[in-house]
């Protein structure tokens, strides 16, 4: 798995449109199996043509690409925090995502009435914050009363837990997201995990634009565009109506359609390598004669970890790591062309996996 995406957003901003589209799409476009495990949640392939570029290479029996899922979050609507609309069930399902895709609406249609009336970028986006910082102190405060009945029975490390809370407390209270929350020691790091907060999660603002937009723009994603350098989050602009036109696309079809609009990808690429940059993430490959799949790490993984992926004991027995890049794959065109001019790499504990890596794992049990 690459990594899980809550896409959230007011009611009639597109978001399950979207959703809907992205999935099928992903599904389709390069022919690999597509799952709902329930029915606001989809995986879809990660679309890599360096994966397409070694299977090409290896003719391997099978090609696994990395995934992403989808969870399509129900619910939003002012009072969210406090169990309106479906707001229980949108923050248990936001709460287990790695990132949030928050989608706005960013397009005039009277035949599509607005939650409030009108389109407002900011107003919609103060609306979810507002509802995910109220939720977040209401786990603070649960979390705080708990460390105070334990610091008056005299545990010491409750009152430094105590203290800690409440100042993220206060900082919620201000209005403030929990991302800009000051954390100065391991410690701190720590609680700020296990308190799973909503609005520490990295963000990306999804504007949804009409079809004639779609490639330049308009003065709502530009206000969304003026949030996001606030809070230093990465803004796609997509349109879901397009999107949905091209998932009924045949997959050789498509890229002819989008160039047609001047787009050069589809929303759903976007999404994801906007994603993979949010929350720094890389891919790495391993081909074989059964198979040649795609691997997703953290940037900065070291060898070892990277083999763990794959499987734990590969990590626990790691001996070491045939490594080349896919650059030099691609251009010399055979496995044997890379090992010929002393490409390929013997790497240990210590080498840190670079993006586009092609790996072979030596380790012993």
């Amino acid at each position: 798995m690459g990594f899980n995406c809550g896409i959230v957003g007011l009611p009639n901003v597109g978001k399950s449109t979207l959703f809907n589209a992205i999935t099928a799409a992903g599904a389709e476009a390069s022919n690999y199996p597509f799952c709902t495990i329930e029915p606001n949640v989809g995986v879809v392939p990660v679309p890599d043509p360096r994966l397409d570029a070694i299977a090409r290479i290896y003719r391997p029996a099978k090609v696994v690409p990395t995934t992403i899922e989808f969870v399509d979050i129900a619910g939003l609507v002012r009072g969210a925090s406090t169990g309106e609309g479906l707001g229980n069930q949108f923050l248990s399902h936001i709460r287990e995502v790695d990132a949030i895709a928050h989608v706005v609406r960013c397009f005039d249609n009277p035949d599509v009435v607005h939650v409030d009336g009108s389109v407002d970028p900011r107003r919609d986006i103060e609306v979810i914050e507002t509802e995910l910082i109220l939720k977040d102190l209401e786990t603070v405060e649960r979390r705080l009363g708990d460390a105070q009945k334990r610091s008056k029975a005299g545990e010491k490390k409750a009152r430094v837990e105590a203290d800690v809370l409440a100042r993220i407390k206060a900082h919620l209270g201000s209005g403030r997201l929990a991302r800009y929350v000051s954390v100065e020691t391991a410690e701190e790091s720590s609680l700020m995990r296990d308190l799973h907060l909503l609005t520490r999660k990295p963000v990306m603002y999804v504007c949804n634009v009409s079809e004639r937009d779609v490639s330049r723009g308009n003065a709502y994603v530009d206000v969304v565009r003026e949030v996001a350098a606030r809070e230093e989050a990465l803004v796609v602009t997509i349109s879901a109506a397009v999107e949905a036109e091209v998932a009924e696309f045949p997959a050789d079809e498509r890229g002819v359609f989008l160039r047609g609009l001047g787009m050069e990808e589809s929303g759903l690429s976007k999404v994801i390598h906007q994603g993979y940059a949010l929350l720094h993430l890389i891919t790495f490959f391993t081909v074989g004669p059964k198979e040649a799949r795609a691997w997703t790490v953290p940037s900065g993984a070291r060898a070892p970890e990277a083999a763990g992926t794959i499987h734990s004991d590969f990590e626990k027995g790691f001996i070491r790591a045939e490594v080349m890049s896919f650059e030099d794959l691609h251009a010399c065109g055979t496995e044997h062309a890379v090992r010929e001019r002393g490409l390929l790499r013997i790497e240990g504990r210590e080498y840190v996996v670079k993006d586009g890596d092609v790996m072979y794992v030596r380790f012993a049990v």
